[in-house]
């Protein structure tokens, strides 16, 4: 009896076991090669190229065995099935393309190793019907231990063997995978055969239909060359793939490289490959990251599984760095085909630019810009808070207001003003502690919540402080006259609401401010109803221009020597609609705090101008102008406009200003006067002797005209101290070359004295009270021998 592995030594051609294991190895490796080529495509691309990997690989496994049989010589007449020999071809690539095609299933983790097992089945399905067609002059025996461990055998290494191969891209894994299939192959074949015993029987004769072993040796020589071929056909797939697919992760690469945002390639949770922008985000180089896991990067393990979930929609989360910071990121993942597999890129986006931006955002919603104070929503809510968690604790609201501010901006420009505003901040900031809060309500308002007071007293001693710090001399000349008017309302006292306690804190600063400006009030009962008589005339006056509820009367100004009329000043009337006539005593100062008295000084500058222009005679029109008037940049362009408007000549206009207006900043006072001077417009000083009178003024300033104010004249010919005063202006005038007006002449003594004091010019009750112009045609109107009538009314009035 003869057993097969005591015969391999002895009765076989080790040369033709070689070349069964050569080609055992290049169908192995043409197999994976052509199987790693199938899996880039879909479809029948995907099974034409399953078909060429399965007959490779079942001609491989039949080739293998029967040159392996062919290498066997065991001295008795033996032959091959012709049908059995052809059956076991076909079942062996047929099992093997099942095998093969298992393992390419889409989504299913297990396929290559039930596929790879099943081409295990194929490798012992070919070889046990090849075995069928074996005829020799013998019996052939089977060991059933040894049939059933190469079955086994060859299952368990051809699972492996698939999974092996397909893994990675990298040249190890299609070796590795070749060399397993190789195992499976050979390992079977000569398991199988050691189950064989031949016992020699010559009455037993073999089929003379049986195929030769020449004739068997030149189907595997055919079958050998297929395979060299096919095995050469998957080298060559396997270095143009290679190649595309360097070219393509270049390509890939230099692409992303190109891209702002930072991106990775990932196999699962491997990183596969990233891009310079990611590896700079991170401070961590290619070599460092490629092969590692997202947790690496991405330490939060529920942004990663929302990341990897599948969903489109971006994951906030964040970037851990080599030095252990973290950076906000973005994260949006998509699936993409990288080095011919299904990959995932993930597109990092810096988020902490944004983030910076949306926590300055949110700063400057509830925060003033200039002056980095919490603005009015944000007092409002803390305001909004103290109430609701007062438990009946006392608290004070101060409200602040800027004495004066609009002429810081008018003298030294905007930017001063800013200085002035955070100057304010800094200072009254440095005096408030522990929950103590002040916000810039806007503009040059300004709210101090003071909480947890124990008494008024306290709120009296804060704003008592902030008066003095404003108080406090400053290197930047505009921040040196920095005052403030302030208005305290207390929790619960005053109100229990946040909006009530704000209202009664402006309250007591109207109040502040119309009791002298530069000190503190509390709140009483009895100012909100002077507050709101207040502000509903600011609200009307405001519309009063368009309601035609304003007018000009007329004052006639006299030569005193002559009487002859001289020119009218033009004086301003208010009649309201409920009111009936309003003091100019009261709404002139309302008119100029709240800024009106651009809009109704160009009103009145236009009215009288256009008025003076319609006489006959060529009479001066005299007309007030506001300090805020003077020190608008565009005044002198607004008079020159006017003038050619209205066709008045400019030697006719004569503007009055008070000493005051000229103190606020002599420098640029003293050019605008220049300016209206070189107009040709005249320019008196009004009021003097009530204000800051300085000689100097009178030398540097272009004055045309000198107007005694008429709380000197009253009873000038009885008061000797009045009289002294009005004596030594007018001899002041007299000395410097100026004319002298003598305002509010009521009586014919003042009027003679001022006659017997050789003053110039009057003006007042005696000698015409303020009225329409009409009242006065038969001055406007008339010939130049109507001065006649002038003198004798002049003398009427005297002896009147």
């Amino acid at each position: 009896m003869l057993k097969i592995y005591t015969c391999i030594a002895t009765a076989h051609d080790l040369r033709l076991v070689g070349l069964a294991a050569l080609v055992c190895v290049l169908a192995s490796f043409a197999a994976i090669n052509l199987l790693r080529h199938a899996r880039k495509f879909r479809g029948h691309m995907r099974n034409v190229w399953l078909t060429v990997s399965a007959i490779s690989t079942g001609f491989g496994i039949w080739a293998t065995h029967f040159i392996a049989m062919l290498a066997f010589t065991p001295g008795i007449p033996s032959g091959y099935n012709i049908l059995l020999t052809v059956l076991s071809l076909i079942a062996a690539i047929l099992l093997t393309g099942a095998g093969l095609a298992v393992s390419l299933t889409p989504n299913w983790r297990h396929g290559p190793w039930v596929g790879g097992a099943i081409v295990a089945g194929g490798i012992a399905a070919m070889h046990y019907t090849g075995m069928a067609a074996f005829e020799i002059a013998g019996i052939i025996l089977w060991d059933p231990v040894l049939v059933t461990a190469s079955i086994a055998l060859g299952a368990v290494i051809g699972a492996v063997a698939l999974p092996v191969g397909l893994h990675g891209k990298k040249l190890k894994w299609r070796i590795g995978g070749a060399l397993l299939l190789t195992l499976a192959i050979c390992s079977h074949h000569f398991t199988a055969m050691g189950a064989v015993s031949i016992i020699p029987d010559p009455a037993i004769e073999v089929s003379p239909s049986a195929l030769p072993a020449g004739w068997l040796a030149a189907g595997v020589a055919i079958a050998s060359l297929a395979i060299l071929g096919l095995a050469f056909a998957g080298v060559v797939l396997d270095i143009r793939d290679h190649r595309r697919s360097e070219l393509e992760v270049e390509r890939m690469r230099d692409l992303a490289n190109a891209s702002v945002e930072g991106l990775l390639v990932c196999d699962g949770e491997v990183i596969v490959s990233i891009n310079t922008s990611f590896a700079s985000l991170a401070g961590l180089s290619a070599a460092n990251l490629v092969g590692a896991k997202l947790e690496r990067c991405f330490p939060n393990p529920v942004a990663r599984a929302e990341l990897l979930s599948g969903s489109s929609e971006p994951v906030e989360t964040e970037l851990r760095h080599l030095d252990g910071l973290m950076t906000p990121v973005e994260l949006i993942l998509r699936p993409i085909i990288f080095a011919g597999r299904p990959h995932h890129v993930v597109a990092v986006r810096d988020l902490q630019s944004r983030k910076e931006a949306e926590k300055h955002i949110r700063y400057l919603a509830h925060h003033d810009a200039l002056t980095s104070l919490p603005n009015r929503s944000h007092f409002n809510a803390r305001l909004d808070q103290e109430l609701a968690l007062t438990n009946g604790n006392s608290f004070a609201v101060l409200c602040l207001d800027l004495d004066r501010f609009k002429e810081v901006n008018d003298l030294f420009g905007h930017a001063a003003g800013d200085v002035v505003l955070q100057t304010v901040a800094s200072r009254v900031k440095a005096l408030l502690s522990g929950r103590q809060m002040m916000a810039r309500l806007g503009g040059d308002e300004f709210a101090v919540l003071m909480p947890g007071i124990t008494n008024p007293g306290a709120a009296g001693r804060l704003a008592e402080s902030i008066l003095e710090a404003l108080r406090a001399t400053s290197k930047t000349p505009e921040a040196n006259s920095i005052s403030t008017s302030i208005g305290i309302a207390l929790y619960p006292d005053d109100a229990t609401d946040s909006q009530s306690l704000l209202t009664h804190a402006d309250t007591a600063l109207y109040r502040a401010k119309s009791e002298g400006r530069n000190t503190y009030r509390f709140f009483e009962a009895e100012m909100g109803a002077e507050v709101r008589e207040r502000r509903m005339l600011e609200h009307d006056l405001r519309h009063a221009i368009a309601r035609d509820e304003l007018r000009l009367v007329y004052q006639p100004q006299k030569e005193i020597r002559s009487g002859t009329t001289i020119g009218f000043e033009a004086l301003l009337r208010w009649k309201h609609p409920t009111r009936g006539d309003v003091s100019p005593v009261v709404f002139i100062p309302i008119a100029e705090e709240s800024g009106a008295i651009m809009e109704i000084g160009d009103w009145v500058l236009k009215t009288a101008c256009r008025e003076a222009a319609t006489w006959t005679r060529p009479l001066m029109i005299a007309v007030n102008v506001s300090v805020a008037q003077l020190y608008n940049d565009s005044f002198v362009a607004e008079l020159h406009q006017i003038l050619l408007e209205t066709g008045l000549p400019p030697r006719r206009l004569e503007i009055e200003i008070t000493e005051t207006a000229l103190v606020r900043d002599f420098n640029r006072a003293l050019t605008t006067l220049r300016q209206i001077k070189a107009l040709g417009i005249r320019i008196a000083m009004d009021d003097f002797g009530t204000g800051y009178s300085s000689l100097s003024n009178l030398r540097a300033f272009p004055f045309d005209k000198i107007k005694i104010d008429g709380s000197f004249i009253k009873s000038v010919n009885s008061n000797g101290q009045a009289a002294t005063i009005v004596r030594a202006v007018l001899g002041l005038g007299r000395g410097l070359g100026l004319p002298v007006l003598a305002e509010g002449v009521e009586t014919d003594a003042e009027l003679q004295f001022l006659r017997e004091e050789l003053c110039d010019e009057v003006q007042g009750y005696l000698l015409g009270r303020p009225a329409a112009i009409s009242s006065f045609r038969r001055f406007t109107d008339a010939d130049i021998s109507s001065d006649v009538s002038d003198d004798v009314s002049l003398s009427h009035a005297r002896s009147a």
